[in-house]
């Protein structure tokens, strides 16, 4: 079995995952866990992160959908008198989380693959919090109403998606690693932030993974065993290989 239960119960709880991030020494925006009730949010959110800015998430994964930051405790209580039904969490749990300020705006997301390091990218986070880098998931300007078209001369923008040749340093990669081994991941995608003062914040696991095909085109890597889907190929088989082994 390969992302077998526990893999998917930290999936679908992020108040879950937040846990074993830290029980693995890992360091997390700081968060704060509130029921399904727009009085005590607003509360929690003057007690703990007045005056803002603050960010709301539901307690689920799905590549960022529902989490929203908010300038002030003011601008998130105004939200919730009208907050849409679909983001409600099901199981009653919101997050109201630190907001980072990082020195550029981007996150760092490390793929792994059989619990091992494959590559890092670079994601630019200018567009918002819906960070999931298939093309299938790209909505282009579907939810921006106002998007006058760019002058004939205007250069290309940049890549939102980046893979990084460096790489991620090797203590962190460690860490990482060692995390997924505690928690019987097998494959996923580990998102983090850099604040100011260079400390990196892990925020998100992401055991239903996907991968960018232009970032990896752009590397050199697509279609290689370096990529994200080469390398998940090669782990399947081999694992298929063991498997076929052992019932033989």
């Amino acid at each position: 079995m390969v992302n077998g239960s526990a893999a998917l119960d930290l999936e679908v709880s992020k108040a879950r995952q937040y846990a074993a991030l830290e029980q693995a020494g890992l360091t997390i925006p700081r968060t704060v866990m509130v029921q399904d009730d727009a009085a005590a949010l607003v509360e929690a959110a003057r007690r703990h992160f007045a005056p803002g800015p603050v960010i709301l998430k539901p307690n689920r994964g799905g590549k960022g959908l529902g989490v929203r930051l908010f300038a002030s405790v003011e601008q998130l209580a105004a939200h919730l008198e009208d907050a849409p039904a679909d983001e409600a969490p099901v199981d009653g749990i919101w997050l109201l989380q630190d907001y980072i300020r990082a020195p550029r705006p981007v996150i760092t997301r490390a793929e792994f693959v059989g619990g091992r390091f494959v590559y890092a990218v670079e994601v630019d986070t200018t567009a918002g919090f819906e960070l999931c880098p298939a093309e299938v998931c790209a909505v282009g300007d579907a939810f921006c109403p106002a998007s006058p078209a760019a002058p004939l001369a205007a250069p290309a923008p940049a890549p939102r998606f980046r893979v990084l040749p460096e790489g991620i340093e090797p203590a962190l990669r460690s860490r990482l690693e060692g995390f997924l081994a505690r928690s019987g991941i097998d494959v996923a995608g580990i998102e983090f932030i850099r604040d100011e003062a260079g400390q990196v914040l892990v925020y998100d696991v992401n055991t239903n993974t996907n991968y960018n095909a232009g970032a990896e085109e752009a590397a050199g890597t697509a279609g290689t065993p370096r990529s994200g889907s080469g390398a998940l190929a090669a782990y399947l088989a081999a694992e298929l290989g063991r498997s076929q082994r052992r019932a033989a």
